[in-house]
């Protein structure tokens, strides 16, 4: 079953190489990799419970491997970029609690285990939040808080996902349901806010539409949980769906932050 950890290693290998040829990244970039970061916190924890609960472990494997590398990858972009000690500082923090959390994500889906999986990914989480707040502020671009704010919504697609595979698991965590209930909460504000940005254009507007529209689908899923009543693949297919179009809305913002400098 984990025959899928095995070509991290190598995707790892190259990233030195590969990297080493581009450019500095921009303010706005910078924005959008950190608050990857965040979202990769989530998925991680994701692919985890997805294999320990039997839920579509070739994909949760797949995942896995390219979420792995695309920290690795944002965090050496990130370092050749800080520009400010503070920046350097939050971007060390959260690459020591990866290391330590990157280390059990590897090892095989454990009950017993998956609670240290989430506090890691939960510190990790916050120290990605303070490196996003700290290259925002640096930045002084008002889109770059819409590419921010879209960015936290790609986190949060993938934490409640993350939480909802938690509790169909029953972990013995008691925080479970608050989390998950205040994810969504905060994904339904983050909605809206980004659908009155004055700063939207015409296609920006059209994807929240249909984010819109997939977030609608999901909540009648969440639903079922409240009788007990899982369905954990119908929620990571549909969190996935809204992960795609999130993506790119984030990047239109970020285009949208770069031309307004």
């Amino acid at each position: 079953m984990f025959r899928f950890l095995l070509p991290t290693s190598l995707l790892l290998g190259l990233l030195a190489g590969s990297l080493s040829c581009q450019a500095a990244i921009s303010d706005a970039e910078a924005v959008n990799r950190a608050g990857m970061q965040r979202m990769l916190s989530q998925r991680i924890a994701k692919n985890y419970l997805m294999i320990g609960t039997d839920t579509r472990v070739d994909l949760a494997g797949t995942q896995l491997d390219s979420s792995i590398a695309s920290i690795e990858e944002n965090a050496q972009l990130l370092n050749d970029y800080a520009p400010s000690e503070s920046i350097r500082k939050a971007l060390n923090e959260a690459n020591q609690t990866w290391g330590q959390y990157r280390q059990i994500a590897l090892t095989r889906p454990d009950r017993a285990q998956s609670a240290e999986l989430l506090r890691l990914a939960e510190r990790f989480l916050g120290q990605s939040e303070a490196l996003v707040q700290e290259i925002e502020r640096h930045s002084g671009n008002q889109a770059a808080r819409l590419v921010n704010r879209s960015g936290r919504q790609r986190m949060l697609s993938q934490r409640i996902a993350m939480l909802y595979l938690a509790m169909s698991w029953k972990l013995p965590e008691q925080r479970l349901r608050g989390d998950f209930d205040a994810a969504v909460a905060e994904f339904e504000r983050g909605l809206e806010e980004l659908q009155k940005a004055p700063q939207n254009t015409e296609q920006i507007s059209r994807q929240l539409e249909q984010i819109d529209t997939q977030w609608r689908f999901a909540r009648a899923g969440f639903s079922l949980a409240d009788d007990s009543r899982f369905v954990p693949t119908v929620i990571v297919t549909t969190s996935d769906s809204l992960l795609r179009k999130i993506e790119q809305l984030t990047l239109d913002y970020e285009r949208l932050a770069g031309s307004a400098r």
